[in-house]
């Protein structure tokens, strides 16, 4: 056999490279350069593994991802990929593919009274008493002219489905006798 030594490069199996040639030393090596001086090598720019990655393959030069996790966990509860959720009646959530949770609050449209109630299962408060605006400081319904006392007629303009109304009452005034 000839002598190879200061000619070349050897891998972790015994094989000799000659000087230029590129090599793995090793099955989880990166690339290698034989040259004069020994194997030169460079490690590659590796790209980020995912950050829900639960198991890492490091057989090759870069670690490789071979299982994500599939799931989130948000306020101590497990929820499976793209599963939507509530975690209360004004709050829906969602995770997402990349492991994250993200939640959108409901946007309540403004009530068309002046007396909303909030009921424990519903998000936004509701109008038990129907439409109505404030004459002074007592509350009367919408549409309906109301005498508040002797000399004042109060009316709580109303356009139904417009959601618009008018908190205070136009209140005319009329001589008593």
């Amino acid at each position: 056999y000839p002598d190879y030594r200061g000619k070349g490069c050897v891998d972790e199996s015994g094989f000799v490279y000659a000087i230029g040639e590129k090599f793995a030393p090793g099955p989880s090596a990166c690339p290698c350069l034989c040259t004069e001086e020994g194997p030169l090598c460079i490690q590659p720019e590796c790209p980020r593994l995912h950050p829900r990655c639960v198991h890492v393959d490091t057989t090759q030069c870069c670690p490789q991802c071979k299982e994500r996790k599939n799931y989130c966990e948000f306020r101590g509860k497990t929820y499976q990929t793209l599963e939507e959720f509530m975690v209360s009646p004004c709050e829906r959530c969602r995770c997402e593919a990349n492991g994250e949770v993200l939640c959108t609050v409901s946007a309540c449209p403004q009530t068309e009274c002046v007396d909303p109630v909030y009921e424990p299962d519903q998000c936004c408060p509701i109008c038990k008493n129907g439409p109505n605006c404030f004459a002074e400081t007592i509350v009367i319904p919408a549409g309906r002219e109301v005498k508040t006392d002797e000399c004042t007629i109060c009316h709580c303009t109303y356009e139904e489905g417009t959601w618009r109304i008018e908190r205070q009452a136009m209140c005319t005034r009329h001589e008593c006798k």
